[in-house]
């Protein structure tokens, strides 16, 4: 495919999430403008103009794209996801056209590595029981350390990490700090040793699982990891032990983590993303014993948009110097 001069070039910015920190800051814009002031670099806050702009455009860094947006692009060379998951752009039309995608894959690793060790830190330490004693102005010193789930230490146990990719290796780093065992999983069972102890392929999942004391989801969302970890891998993790996702909500059977719970199987676990979002009331994980949720926030850091900035500029001079991409989404993979 062709590429486009800047002074050729139209690129459209258009994100619009009731989340305000996933929509695309001014500064963005304006880093683009200042870099290339030819180009023409139009920044929509919400998706009422677009189906307008799309068809002279050639460049879209956006979050989504549906194949009826799609059929009005008649220029359009690269799409540019700011979501580091793309499962929302996995769709034939957009896979047959022959139009490049990109994520800002990398950049949400170090806030999503340093907030799963929070979540690993209060699932040992019990801080969601302390909190909520506090709340009721009640010194729960006895009470917590009488649950089943004594107060432990995260030193010397495994983490199992399902999707050792850039987060899972951030995260395996920071473990080990606290000196963790940390074992990952990855589709092919090869990956970077540098922090990991054992290295599994997806296939050896099974035979992981019953040595974990606490498993973490960061796989990508694909067809195949839907419900990657469900009733049949829980029951063979070790009775007791805790589980972290901060994947895709898709990745986790809840109905059988919520099972795990109630029966005392796991002895906890922590989502930072679920199967719905925002997390209806009526959901029976707000009330599941020994669940700490936090609402889909792992990836979010003041240093976001500045990352954001960098890895688009960075992308757009290899775009315009002829070079090749990196982060390039795999559409067989779905990644």
């Amino acid at each position: 495919m062709s590429r486009t001069t800047p002074t050729e070039t139209k690129l459209v910015i258009c994100v619009w999430h009731p989340f305000t920190e996933w929509r695309p800051k001014p500064a963005m814009t304006e880093a683009i403008r200042k870099r290339w002031p030819g180009m023409q670099v139009l920044h929509l806050p919400n998706y009422e103009r677009l189906a307008d702009e799309l068809p002279d455009a050639d460049i879209f860094v956006g979050y989504s794209l549906r194949a009826e947006q799609l059929k009005g692009a008649k220029k359009l060379k690269w799409i540019h996801s700011t979501a580091a998951g793309v499962a929302q752009l996995m769709y034939p039309q957009l896979r047959d056209s022959g139009i490049i995608v990109t994520n800002p894959s990398g950049i949400f690793s170090v806030p999503m590595a340093e907030h799963t060790l929070g979540l690993l830190l209060a699932l040992a330490r019990n801080f969601p029981d302390s909190v909520r004693g506090q709340d009721r102005s009640r010194w729960s010193q006895q009470e917590i350390w009488d649950k089943p789930q004594h107060l432990t230490e995260l030193n010397g146990k495994i983490l199992l990490i399902v999707g050792y990719g850039s987060i899972g290796r951030e995260v395996a780093k920071r473990a080990r700090s606290l000196d963790m065992r940390v074992w990952g999983v990855t589709r092919s069972g090869e990956g970077d040793r540098t922090h990991a102890e054992r290295i599994f392929s997806a296939a050896q999942l099974q035979d992981a699982l019953p040595d974990a004391d606490y498993l973490l989801i960061s796989a990508p969302e694909t067809l195949e990891t839907k419900h990657l970890i469900g009733t049949a891998q829980i029951a063979r993790m070790k009775h007791g032990a805790r589980l972290v996702n901060v994947g895709r909500g898709s990745l986790l059977d809840e109905a059988a983590l919520v099972q795990a719970l109630e029966s005392g199987a796991l002895g906890g676990a922590a989502l930072d993303v679920t199967g719905t979002e925002p997390l209806p009331a009526e959901s029976p994980l707000w009330k599941a014993p020994n669940l700490f949720i936090t609402p889909h926030t792992s990836g979010v850091s003041d240093r976001l948009w500045g990352r954001q900035t960098t890895i688009l500029i960075e992308l757009l001079e290899r775009w315009f110097d002829g070079r090749e991409l990196f982060n390039h989404v795999d559409f067989a993979r779905g990644y």
